[in-house]
């Protein structure tokens, strides 16, 4: 391929040469055509090395974990809430977003100014720019060859054109720019809204998992012990072997049950370490509340003012505000770019040319421009529009139904589950009553050891299910108030330490037990 275009580049060097005589610049006009030619295939890259990859893997492990505060305390709630919001990378990008809109927001005012141009350089030729004249009625040279300007110059402008229409335009889009900046803010405030909900719920999962964990372990050894026991007895041939067997086979049911709530808490803490983008071999503890602090979160607000305030206060339904905004304001741009536009300009300039009376002046002008093709376009482009505003405001509109539609369900869910923790806490309390039964039997030696780790099975079973289920009305709650869209994290705040955004969080918590919307609402 170079071989061919190098042999096509000198191919069209030699044409240019043989009709350009006498020109000084063949050369290098040659030449450029010449370089031209070789480096059309020799643009190249490298494979990126492993070296550099495990650079960039270990700079990427600084970046996600540097600058973080220690775990010093046991992990509340609202600390939680707090690391996630603050270390999340998901809540880093947003704000990261939402400062590069503002940016953009800024960069685009510019675009109303008017266009300055500054132009400074030398002018040269080989030759004398020389003219004649002509008569155009006999044909004769009535001139003889002459010159005006020096064979070399040196030239200045500064030129500055405003255009009236360009400058309607771009103050409609800077308007533009601005409302997709407060639609960047939205989306970080929906950020926020996710992030809230989801450390609740893995939080309540991981008081759970670290509650009942070592109880599961404690019993997971106490069957093993009676397994070795079983297959003792079975080896030894001791007392009926079906009965033997089948001890062994419910110790062995009784284990794989244990395993599998095991599993299922397992991964609780590593859930939580994740939001709270803790490294995960991080150990750390969570402040486990007390009886007060398990108290049944009730709603104080009227379902029709949680159902005004949802329709407010959502981000999803105020960024379509912003994007019916923008939509409308393209309507005005379509109508706008059917107008004619006066362009005004002014300049100052400079030739060293010895010839001319005046080497610098300066000058004005005014002129319209109208491009006629838009007139034909103007009339669809304006309907594309106005129906682009149209569909925007149905799709708010289909939104204010779903997102009516999804309280009703949160509240519903929260119901359900407030039934289903009120039933569990009553068979947890039965099966505590009965555990200590069947200890006292036991001791007694009127039962024996199976039934023992039957029961205490059960009672460990009522207390996950209890403490699952106390989780999850956590969880629907906190739907609830995600569903409503009021903001747990003020806009301001005394600091960014972790304490006081942890208790900002508690406040803003408070404030919604109590009922105080207004607080909470986005403004």
């Amino acid at each position: 391929m170079t071989n061919m275009l190098v042999a096509d580049g000198l191919s069209a060097v030699t044409t240019v040469n043989s009709r350009s005589k006498g020109f000084k610049g063949g050369k290098l006009l040659s030449l450029s055509a010449l370089v031209l030619a070789l480096s059309g295939c020799a643009v190249t890259s490298d494979p990126i090395t492993k070296g550099e990859s495990e650079q960039r893997s270990r700079e990427d492990r600084v970046a996600m974990f540097s600058q973080q505060e220690p775990v010093t305390a046991p992990v509340t709630l609202y600390d939680a809430m707090a690391r996630a919001l603050k270390y999340n990378l998901e809540s880093r990008l947003k704000v990261m977003e939402s400062a590069l809109a503002q940016q953009q927001l800024d960069l685009a005012r510019y675009d109303m100014l008017p266009k300055l141009a500054a132009s400074a350089g030398y002018a040269g030729r080989n030759n004398v720019s020389a003219s004649s004249s002509r008569s155009v009625e006999t044909g004769q040279t009535s001139l003889e060859p002459s010159t005006s300007q020096d064979r070399d110059r040196d030239v200045a402008d500064l030129t500055m054109v405003w255009n009236v229409l360009d400058f309607g335009v771009s103050y409609v889009s800077a308007k533009q720019k601005s409302d997709q900046r407060w639609i960047a803010e939205e989306r970080k405030r929906k950020v926020v809204h996710t992030i809230l909900q989801d450390v609740r719920s893995a939080y309540w999962r991981a008081v759970a998992a670290e509650r009942l964990l070592g109880q599961i372990d404690g019993l997971i050894d106490r069957v093993n012990l009676a397994r070795e026991a079983s297959e003792n007895m079975t080896a030894r041939q001791v007392g009926d072997q079906v009965e033997a067997l089948s001890y062994r086979r419910a110790l062995i049911d009784a284990t794989r049950q244990l395993e599998e709530q095991r599993r299922a808490l397992s991964l609780a803490k590593t859930e939580l370490a994740t939001l709270m983008n803790l490294p995960l071999d991080t150990p750390y503890k969570l402040a486990l509340p007390g009886s007060g602090d398990e108290s049944i979160p009730q709603i104080n607000v009227d379902p029709r003012v949680l159902e005004e305030t949802a329709l407010v206060s959502r981000p999803e339904l105020r960024e379509q505000d912003y994007q019916v905004r923008i939509n409308a304001a393209e309507t005005r741009k379509t109508l706008l770019r059917m107008l004619p536009g006066i362009e005004l300009s002014a300049g100052a300039h400079y030739d060293s040319n010895s010839f001319l009376v005046n080497n610098s002046w300066a000058d004005v002008g005014v002129k319209a421009t109208w491009n006629l093709f838009n007139l034909l376009s103007g009339p669809a482009a304006h309907s594309a529009a106005k129906a682009n505003e149209q569909v925007g405001e149905l799709q708010r509109q289909a939104m204010s139904l779903a997102i009516m539609a999804q309280l009703y369900v949160a509240r519903a869910n929260y119901n359900e589950a407030l039934r289903q923790y009120k039933t569990s806490e009553e068979l947890r309390d039965l099966d505590g009553q009965i555990v200590q039964q069947l200890r006292n039997r036991y001791k007694a030696n009127s039962i024996g050891e199976l039934q023992l780790i039957q029961g205490e099975l059960n009672a460990l079973n009522a207390n996950l299910r209890q403490d699952l289920a106390y989780a999850e009305l956590r969880n629907t709650y906190g739907q609830i108030i995600s569903s409503v869209g009021v903001d747990l994290l003020p806009k301001t705040l005394p600091s960014d330490k972790l304490a006081d955004i942890s208790q900002a969080l508690r406040q803003s918590e408070s404030n919604w037990q109590q009922g105080k919307l207004g607080e909470l609402q986005a403004h």
